[in-house]
């Protein structure tokens, strides 16, 4: 705001105070790094990972060859994905790469003088973090100049020992002082020190390495001097310029500037950070370690190689699994759903440090293999696989953390986890301060379009498709709308003869349900079942996750008129037209679950009425009727579905399908009254809403619909794909937008291993040549899996 800054590879004004600003802030890296620029040159780089890139391609490797064995990469298995990742440019080069136990590391004999060969002088690198990312374990600082004079060596060959120090992890909460612990490389990122900017790093480079370096590539700003017609090219004599291809982020990087003066006067300085971010991990593993069910069984297994005792050899990082009382471990995807519930965001999977999971979970090679046969890959939610944990849970402090967070924390674990058999809450351990109330505002989701489990969330991640319809008149004469009045005696009949009890479709995506008694199915579902989403000014979906109120917007859906009809209270009714011009409608793109989806806009006059409504910027979006995609949930067995199988704006299948009798078990367990009376009541009606199911049934007993493998309604066939695994949008009274944790939280202890309710559905075979309805009243024959008819 106060100055005019300009690409620094030029003369004029504004890009020489570019220039000169970012050279300040070169300055201002080292020395909060205690270092000189006489000893070492700051590098910047689009993040650690880049950085480490840069080292891998620029290192003097020599290749082994028949006089010599080359050059040897070597890392400690306990290293960051991104360091693991610099032995694919170092088999380029035919250069051997070998992986370091911590404990080989650790018990590595100091090596006398006479060993050291000080004539052989071929570069060798080894990397290892300052802090693991995984468990916080603090590696020695000392080993940098003991590996690099030879008395502790990562491999026993001769040559010349450069130390590459991974601090991304280690700076963000501690002091690092490069005037005692002379790493030849150092990576960093400067948004997990600050929080932001994203996307910017630097490696800091030792000046007795500098000249070694080898640059291939060059960029803008790089040469000193080239030709475009023959390979002429010298690079230009700063270390830091001749590697900075193209304009770096100046913007960015000047701001670094105001992020250190800032994190100077909140803190005092990198050591109280340490000190207080330590004070908290080590508080809140003695908490944890000191949890216990009723049979003494431990609450949660931590993982560490530390006994928290001091901030030289831990971090402020706690990495565990949450365990059953029979010493079972609960996934960790079911302990990051109920921590969202408490406004708790937590990090699980291995963390991009693949080795330390490994190694503290006990995972061999051939495990990890068999699990990604099996369907697991890095950053899903396949949690537990043959009984056997692929991940687990990870907390960090940072320098805003607070002790009230620490036992909001330990709260959560307690109320989720300390339950006796019959779900009465048992006390705390002492070392919990329960003083402090655990915050129960809205909780968050993952950015939408990027949905980390396309299963669990049932209505706030889309798919797409739609195709052309048209009803007679006849046709539409025979649809119904369930009267409000029959609502309730159809949701809690008397249990009898197995049948649709109810149906539901969606029209907007999260938002109300309008309830028929006869609809018309299509290929894609039912007949405009989420057909519409609402979006926000950038085009991403809103779901209950970030918008509870999307449920009190209602749609109405008049076949005669071809209208939608929705409404809100304080609002004015607004119709939209369900079919638009194709031919004059600006085709637009939108994401949906990780799929490009083409939509057109439903017009200004909706947009401003969801705008007023939630007080911000809102579109109603509609699919186009020409895009068309398939489902990627298929039945098992062998078994596809028919020429049908495509989806609309729902995200795992054409239908969800909840039995009464299942509604019925929770509820009672819901409304089983706590020691002091106080639990809520929840109404069969209330329940059944939460679910946001299609098809309501009536006559099995409570998660039989578990078993089937097929159902058939009426004349409609069925493949059943397996169960919904829920996410927290359950906990969202779909009459109020208020949210309650209890409905997750008592069926994740009631379900077990996942948080399941309810079962998918998609056509086997549709003939479409005639009208196809879907009726209340209808009769439904499942096929248990792998047995006769029901």
């Amino acid at each position: 705001m106060e100055n005019v800054y300009g690409n620094p590879h030029s003369q004029n004004i504004t890009s020489k105070l570019t220039h000169d600003t970012v050279e300040q802030v070169r300055y201002r890296i080292l020395t909060h790094f205690h270092t000189t620029p006489e000893d070492y040159t700051v590098i910047f780089t689009a993040g650690s990972t880049a950085a480490l890139r840069l080292v891998a391609e620029a290192f003097p490797w020599v290749s082994r060859a028949p006089e010599n064995d080359g050059s040897h990469f070597c890392y400690l298995t306990d290293n960051h994905t991104s360091v693991v990742g610099m032995r694919k440019v170092a088999a380029a080069m035919n250069v051997t790469s070998t992986p370091v136990k911590p404990e080989d590391m650790w018990s590595a004999e100091e090596k006398g003088a006479g060993a050291w060969d000080p004539d052989c002088q071929i570069p060798h690198l080894f990397c290892y973090p300052a802090q693991s990312n995984f468990s916080g374990t603090r590696y020695p600082l000392s080993w940098i100049e003991e590996v690099k004079s030879g008395r502790r060596s990562p491999a026993s060959v001769p040559g010349k020992w450069f130390v590459l120090l991974d601090a991304a992890s280690y700076v963000s909460t501690s002091p690092l002082d490069l005037s005692a612990h002379r790493a030849d490389f150092v990576p960093i990122s400067f948004y997990k020190i600050f929080g932001l900017p994203t996307g910017l790093g630097a490696l800091l480079v030792h000046r007795r390495v500098a000249p070694l370096l080898r640059k291939g590539y060059f960029g803008g700003g790089t040469a000193a001097a080239y030709l475009a017609g023959e390979d002429f090219y010298i690079p230009r004599a700063s270390v830091a310029e001749r590697f900075e291809d193209g304009t770096i982020s100046f913007l960015d990087v000047i701001a670094l500037k105001h992020g250190f003066d800032a994190l100077e006067r909140l803190t005092g300085g990198m050591e109280s950070i340490q000190q207080h971010t330590f004070a908290l991990a080590q508080y809140t593993h003695s908490a944890l370690s000191s949890l216990h069910y009723p049979n003494g069984a431990p609450v949660v297994r931590i993982y560490s190689d530390s006994q928290f005792s001091s901030p030289e050899v831990q971090g402020p990082i706690i990495n565990f699994n949450v365990l059953d009382d029979d010493g079972n471990i609960i996934g960790y995807s079911q302990v990051d759903k109920m921590a969202s519930l408490y406004n708790i965001h937590l990090r699980t999977g291995c963390f991009c440090n693949l080795g330390a999971c490994q190694r503290h979970l006990g995972l061999s090679e051939e495990m990890v293999k068999k699990n990604f046969q099996a369907g697991h890959v890095c950053g899903d939610d396949i949690d537990i696989i043959d009984g056997r944990p692929t991940g687990s849970v990870r907390i960090s402090f940072g320098y805003m953390s607070t002790l009230e967070d620490a036992q909001a924390f330990l709260r959560f674990i307690s109320a989720i986890r300390l339950r006796s058999p019959g779900g009465q809450p048992v006390p705390q351990a002492s070392t919990i301060d329960t003083g402090a109330s655990l915050s129960k505002s809205d909780c968050h989701s993952p950015q939408e379009g990027s949905c980390t489990d396309p299963a669990v969330c049932s209505d706030s991640c889309l798919t797409a498709s739609m195709v052309d319809l048209s009803l007679s008149p006849n046709e539409a004469s025979g649809i119904q709308q369930t009267p409000p009045e029959k609502v309730a005696s159809v949701l809690n009949g008397d249990r009898g003869p197995h049948i649709v009890t109810n149906i539901y479709l969606y029209p907007i995506k999260s938002c109300a349900a309008f309830e028929v008694t006869k609809w018309p199915v299509r290929s894609q579902g039912l007949l405009y079942d989420r057909s519409w989403m609402i979006v926000n000014h950038n085009g991403v979906c809103l779901s209950q996750k970030q918008e509870p109120r999307l449920c009190l917007i209602q749609p109405f859906i008049d076949l005669h008129q071809r209208i939608m009809v929705i409404k809100a209270k304080g609002m004015e009714p607004i119709e939209v037209p369900l079919e638009e011009d194709s031919e004059q409608t600006q085709i637009c793109q939108s994401r949906v679950c990780a799929d490009r989806v083409n939509t057109y806009d439903c017009g200004e006059n909706v947009s401003r009425w969801l705008s007023r409504f939630f007080g911000r910027p809102c579109h109603l979006i509609k699919q186009s009727p020409h895009f068309q995609r398939n489902a990627r949930k298929m039945p098992g067995k062998g078994q596809s579905p028919g020429a049908g199988a495509s989806l609309s704006l729902v995200n795992e299948a054409q239908y969800l399908l909840v039995n009464t009798s299942s509604v019925t078990e929770l509820q009672q367990q819901l409304n089983a009254s706590d020691e002091q009376g106080k639990a809520e009541s929840f109404s069969m009606k209330n329940l059944i809403s939460r679910f946001r199911a299609n098809i309501i049934t009536e006559g099995a007993r409570a998660f039989e619909e578990e078993k089937w493998d097929e159902i058939s309604i009426g004349s409609l066939h069925f493949q059943v794909l397996g169960p919904c695994h829920r996410c927290q949008m359950i906990c969202i009274d779909q009459q109020t937008g208020q949210r309650n944790q209890d409905v997750f939280q008592k069926l994740s202890e009631s379900r077990g291993r996942k948080v399941n309710f309810g079962v998918y559905l998609m056509h086997s075979s549709l003939d479409l040549s005639s009208p196809c309805f879907l009726s209340v009243g209808s009769e439904v024959l499942p096929v248990l899996k792998e047995c006769g008819a029901f």
